[in-house]
C-alpha cells in the first residue's frame, strides 16, 4: 500500500510542487521512503493523485504529480456525528475510529453533563489536535473526503443533517424499526451522550431540535464506543 498524505492545496497532473517540512520528514524519516519513490496525495476534494518523489531533502523536497484516479471510496450515506463533550482521549478515540469507519463530520458540543470545558486559546489548540487527528486518520483510512470537526457550547447550536437521532437505552424505538429508513437516508445525524448519559433537559432540548431517541441493543455503551458501533451498523446496510 501506497503512503497517503494529504495537502490542504490545489493539485493539478504533470505540475512540480514542494513538501512541507512535516510531511517531508515523515517520508524521509518515519516511511524510509527517497527520491523516486511513489507516493499518493489527495486534498479532499474527491479522488486521489499519483506522484513520484523527486527530491526528499532537510531543506527542500519535491514531488511530481504524475497522474489523477477519481477514486470514491465515502459512504453513500453521509453520517455526521454529534459527541458530547467527555475527557479528552475519549474524543480523540471516537474521531479516530469514527474517520476511519466513514463519519461526513463531527460536531463536540457541551451539555449538561459533560466533563470537558474549553474556550478561547485552549479551544483553538484543542480543534487544531483535533482536526490533524482526523486527517491522520483519513490518510491511514485510503478516504478521499477530510471530515470537519466543529466545538458547540450549547446542544442548541448543533446542526442537523437528515434522519435525526440520539442514542437512548431507555426508549422503545430500536434500531431494527429504524432500519429501513437509515437504509434509505443519504444524510443521518447521531447524537452520543456523555460518560452519565443524556440528562432529561438534555432530552428535552434534543427532542425540541427533532431528534428521535434511538436504542441500539440491550447492551450499554461506552461513550466512545457508541459512535464507531454505530456507523460500523450503518456501513454495513448502506453499502451492500
Amino acid at each position: 500500500m501506497l503512503c497517503r498524505l494529504y495537502l490542504n492545496q490545489e493539485l493539478i497532473s504533470g505540475t512540480r510542487i514542494p513538501l512541507p517540512q512535516d510531511q517531508a520528514h515523515y517520508l524521509r524519516n518515519v516511511m524510509r521512503l527517497d527520491a523516486g519513490d511513489p507516493i499518493v496525495l489527495f486534498n479532499g476534494k474527491g479522488g486521489e493523485f499519483h506522484c513520484r518523489i523527486e527530491q526528499l531533502a532537510r531543506q527542500h523536497s519535491t514531488c511530481l504529480i504524475e497522474s489523477f484516479s477519481n477514486i470514491h471510496r465515502e459512504m453513500p450515506c453521509r453520517v455526521h456525528i454529534v459527541q458530547a463533550a467527555c475527557r479528552s482521549e475519549k474524543v480523540e478515540t471516537v474521531l479516530q475510529k469514527a474517520t476511519e469507519l466513514g463519519a461526513a463530520s463531527f460536531q463536540i458540543v457541551r451539555s449538561e453533563r459533560s466533563s470537558l470545558k474549553l474556550d478561547g486559546t485552549k479551544l483553538a489548540k484543542r480543534i487544531q489536535r483535533w482536526q490533524k487527528i482526523i486527517i491522520e486518520a483519513t490518510e491511514q483510512s485510503g478516504r478521499t473526503a477530510v471530515p470537519e470537526v466543529y466545538w458547540r457550547n450549547r446542544l442548541a447550536d448543533i446542526g442537523q443533517h437528515g434522519l435525526c437521532f440520539f442514542l437512548h437505552p431507555e426508549t422503545q424505538l430500536s434500531w431494527q424499526q429504524q432500519r429501513k429508513d437509515i437504509t434509505a437516508a443519504t444524510d443521518i445525524t447521531l447524537a452520543i451522550g456523555p460518560e452519565g448519559g443524556w440528562s432529561t433537559s438534555d432530552i428535552n432540548r434534543l427532542t425540541q431540535n427533532g431528534f428521535q431517541p434511538l436504542c441500539f441493543g440491550p447492551r450499554i455503551m461506552r461513550t466512545e464506543t457508541a459512535a464507531p458501533a454505530l456507523l460500523a451498523a450503518i456501513q454495513s446496510i448502506s453499502e451492500n
